[in-house]
């Protein structure tokens, strides 16, 4: 590690998945300051060459982003991490915004983009869009951007397809804010477009969600209320303090029921339908009115950590609470919508 690295103080792991880690914290010398490291160092050797790979893409993206607001700022890099600040803000499947304003903003970003000579390539994932704390526009996750030489054919493809990425968001949190010449490009879609889904799509899928177990959250099923009750009840009858349950996107497809579990030891008990994660706490944390926080448990289950962190700034006093729960959580993937 650099000094730089070195200085870092970790708060809570981010997300983690085969490539990398990514830790929100920040320098011990500044702890006003929160920051965001994707740790390399941890990654399995046999995917360390596709790791440090997408690393230094997202390098170059980020440097060639930093004069553009809304997107993250670099601080520093090497083989075994890429340090960055952290952007506050929700993202695009939680913000869902349906003001002309955040879209007109996002197009911005795109622009300001293409002058750069850069493409993003992952922009159909609505977790790589936030919505700002100001209500403006914000990318992240630079993994898999492209910077050219020159702005040539493949490039004004791949522009358009980032700007038909941002549309299809458009289609899905405010359909009626699109335009006809919108409506028009959405239903076209470039050759290279048509050959991916056809053909690499299908691969990649099969390469993330069987291999590797990603997932974009399919498969809704409201399990709680159907055996909330009983489940409750067989917690409590095994032992238990107290029991909140939440569902959260399993990274093989559907939902995963995951329990908050007050007790003094592990337990086990006979439950009607399986409990897909079980994490035992020493005590529930309580929201700002003295009850049992369960937005916040519903938020850590489904690792929301850009809205924990908002409601945290908003009840300082509460973190400490928080924090001994977050620390534990048990689902660290953000591959949902």
């Amino acid at each position: 590690m650099t000094d730089l690295f070195s200085d870092f103080e970790a708060e809570t792991v981010l997300k983690r998945d085969e490539f990398s880690e990514t830790v929100l914290g920040h320098r011990r010398s500044n702890p006003s300051e929160k920051l965001v490291l994707r740790r390399l160092d941890t990654v399995p050797w046999y995917f360390r060459a596709l790791s440090q790979w997408l690393a230094r893409r997202e390098v170059r993206g980020l440097k060639a982003v930093q004069r553009i607001e809304g997107a993250p700022d670099l601080i520093d890099a090497d083989t075994s991490g890429i340090l960055r600040v952290w952007t506050p803000g929700t993202p695009l499947q939680l913000a869902r915004p349906a003001d002309a304003k955040w879209y007109h903003d996002a197009k911005r970003v795109l622009r300001e983009m293409r002058r750069a000579g850069i493409t993003h390539n992952d922009l159909a994932k609505p977790q790589n869009w936030l919505m700002l704390p100001d209500g403006r526009a914000g990318v992240i996750d630079f993994q898999l951007a492209h910077v050219y030489r020159r702005k040539g054919k493949i490039f004004r493809i791949a522009a358009r397809e980032d700007l038909r990425h941002l549309l299809k968001q458009k289609r899905r949190y405010a359909p009626d804010l699109l335009t006809p010449s919108e409506k028009r490009m959405l239903a076209r879609k470039s050759l290279p477009a048509q050959l991916w889904m056809a053909t690499g799509k299908r691969l990649y899928n099969f390469v993330t969600r069987r291999l590797m177990h990603w997932s974009d959250g399919e498969g809704d099923g409201d399990v709680l209320a159907l055996h909330g009750d009983a489940l409750r009840q067989a917690f409590l009858d095994a032992g238990a303090r107290e029991v909140q349950f939440a569902t959260y996107p399993m990274p093989s497809g559907g939902r995963g029921l995951y329990a908050f579990v007050e007790a003094e030891t592990d337990l086990a008990p006979d439950t009607p339908v399986p409990v897909t994660l079980t994490q035992r706490v020493c005590k529930m944390p309580s929201g700002p009115e003295g009850a049992i926080w369960t937005e916040m448990l519903h938020l850590i289950a489904n690792n929301r950590v850009d809205e924990i962190e908002a409601l945290l700034d908003k009840h300082p006093d509460l973190r400490p609470g928080v924090r001994a729960v977050m620390q534990g959580r048990l689902n660290l993937t953000d591959r949902h919508r």
